[in-house]
């Protein structure tokens, strides 16, 4: 693997882990309430991945729904990810399908944000793996270590993380809006359209996610071409 492709990757990854850090935190507290062990705890980060849905299922726990419930529900809020892994094989290098396959299941909203970004021609796997080593890496320490410690947490600090994921995600989205008109009309669209059904409750937040994503790619790809032409 090319290690200097690997380290621009960790590099580029860090934000997205020092974000994770309180999300899989308070998920590890959030666990430890619900009554899962730290075990379960951290084999369902090990093996999800995908933090909206773990959030979604401890409260699904909580409530005793059916674990194939559960299952379809998590397939329901990650169904974008097709559309994000499918999106990035295109701009990645050929590579074996296993290290695809390894590098999809890492693949987040925050991971996929990075690498969609970069600028030049193909990214490296290795540089992929950088990214999402480190993220994983954080998701699943930080919610053993929450299991074990954020229950001493002062509830004051406990209630304020909650805001951090929402900073992570402008901290992403900001540097590559910067002389990019098609990322800032893609966000507004996004989040107009995501806004209409979160206000109009017509559509699950999974399916509202999904249809803003995908009416806001379309959009934009619609109206790119008479921009060009102006």
């Amino acid at each position: 693997m090319d290690s200097r492709g690997f380290s621009a990757g960790v590099k580029a990854g860090s934000s997205i882990a020092i974000g994770y850090f309180p999300i899989a935190l308070t998920f590890g507290l959030l666990a430890k309430t619900t009554g899962l062990s730290l075990i379960e705890a951290t084999a369902m980060s090990i093996f999800v991945f995908a933090g909206a849905a773990q959030y979604i299922s401890l409260s699904l726990i909580a409530a005793g729904v059916a674990p194939i419930l559960i299952v379809l529900n998590t397939f329901v809020v990650n169904i974008r990810h097709f559309l994000m892994t499918a999106a990035l094989n295109e701009k990645m290098q050929p590579d074996a399908r296993w290290k695809k396959a390894l590098y999809a299941f890492g693949i987040t909203d925050e991971s996929f944000s990075v690498l969609a970004t970069q600028q030049g021609g193909r990214l490296k796997t290795s540089f992929a793996a950088g990214v999402i080593l480190i993220s994983y890496s954080s998701w699943v320490v930080f919610t053993a270590v929450g299991h074990l410690i954020g229950a001493n947490l002062p509830q004051f600090l406990q209630a304020s993380m909650s805001i951090a994921l929402y900073a992570m995600f402008v901290g992403l989205l900001v540097p590559s809006m910067r002389r990019n008109r098609k990322v800032v009309s893609l966000a507004a669209i996004a989040g107009l359209t995501h806004a209409f059904f979160y206000f109009t409750e017509w559509l699950s937040t999974g399916w509202a996610i999904l249809v803003a994503t995908l009416a806001s790619a379309v959009f934009v790809e619609l109206i790119s071409p008479k921009e060009r032409k102006s």
